[in-house]
């Protein structure tokens, strides 16, 4: 496959792309557009030890090392200083989880592993006990286990092998719920739904599709991403029905005009429905060429040649200018899926349109965000 036709193929498929979203949009449900307000996760840390390493935990003058170790021998009835301890197969670690919303006692969580101090690997490490507590101070999960690691680090007589990150991992289902978190949805009379993306014209629509399709006046809008829901009364008891109603509401929300740009990539995605106005496109290529000879001028004489003569070294440069036919023309006003079918049709590289469509925001024709990654 050659690089005219891997371009011609990129060409195609950015159309594609963009015609994709010129399609009409199809209404969502409003659980797609936003949450609950309150439904949210809840960060939990801790600081706990890895043993087991094979030699590659923390240094034997790592004071935290030596206290944590200390600290849980202590707890087994067992007196050891700090100063007396000595071991390399151990590893302080700072142990983070999330806590969802509903969450009850039993609960498992996925366990993030990083090591705090200088070990060099916690691969064959296992977690201990570890209390996960909130920003309140509560513990609210407990954790334990073997810590994964997707690496390795091993060095011996100055020589390092390592892979990828070895000094953090994590513990699938390491944490259990021992505090589960209370949802009081029972005795609120209104629930507040949330936009992911404010907007006021999405919000609008919101409000009117709930009071279409669940009850005439229970929602309308606080401000472009809250929207107020009275729970009827005859439902507060049991809310469940009711916000699986609120949650499967369709409605069509209404989209922002924007085209997002990755140079690294070479991806422009963009909504079929971003306008431009009339405006006049040229873009091209001028290649230079410079290309240098060396030759030598030999004095060809039979006997010895005066003293102002000697052998001369002669450069040619030779200059060669090509200008390749570039893409040249006026578009007329529409939108941005029909200026990228126009430059695929005439074989512009993916990485040309990019350039063309920052040249036509510039200008002020391309009326929409303009988004580079």
């Amino acid at each position: 496959m050659n690089i005219l036709t891997i371009a011609k193929q990129g060409a195609r498929l950015l159309a594609l792309v963009l015609l994709a979203g010129a399609a009409a949009a199809a209404p969502l449900r409003v659980k797609d557009l936003g949450k609950v307000q309150g439904w949210r996760d809840n960060v939990l840390v801790g600081t706990g030890i890895v043993t087991g390493l094979a030699g590659t935990g923390d240094s034997p003058g790592n004071r935290a090392a030596r206290q944590a170790l200390s600290n849980v021998l202590s707890q087994f009835n067992l007196s050891v200083t700090p100063e007396q301890v000595n071991s390399r197969n151990v590893a302080v670690v700072m142990v983070s989880a999330s806590l969802p919303a509903f969450a009850r006692e039993g609960d498992t969580l996925d366990v993030q592993v990083a090591s705090s101090g200088d070990a060099r690997s916690l691969l064959g490490g296992n977690l201990l006990l570890t209390a996960l507590r909130a920003p309140n101070g509560k513990v609210y999960a407990l954790a334990q286990g073997p810590v994964s690691v997707g690496g390795h680090r091993y060095d011996a007589n100055g020589n390092v092998v390592q892979k990828n990150h070895p000094t953090a991992g994590s513990v699938p289902n390491g944490a259990t719920v021992e505090v589960g978190m209370e949802t009081a949805q029972a005795a609120r009379s209104q629930v507040t739904f949330v936009l992911a993306e404010p907007d006021y014209t999405t919000a609008s629509r919101i409000v009117a599709a709930i009071n279409a399709q669940i009850g005439p006046g229970l929602a309308h809008a606080r401000d472009a991403s809250g929207i107020e829901v009275q729970v009827p009364e005859s439902v507060r008891g049991e809310p469940v029905g009711f916000l699986a109603r609120l949650e499967n509401v369709l409605v069509e929300p209404d989209r922002r005009a924007r085209v997002v740009i990755n140079e690294r990539t070479g991806t422009v995605v963009s909504g079929g429905d971003v306008r431009i106005s009339p405006v006049a496109i040229s873009h091209g290529d001028l290649k230079v060429t410079i290309a240098s000879q060396n030759s030598v001028s030999q004095p060809s004489f039979l006997e010895r040649a005066g003293p102002g003569v000697f052998t001369a070294v002669v450069t040619n440069t030779q200059m060669d200018v090509t200008e390749n036919t570039g893409v040249g023309f006026l578009a007329s006003a529409g939108t941005v899926s029909d200026l990228v079918q126009s430059l695929a049709r005439m074989k512009t590289s993916t990485r040309d349109i990019i350039s063309i469509l920052r040249a036509v925001k510039t200008a002020g024709a391309l009326h929409g965000d303009l988004v580079i990654q």
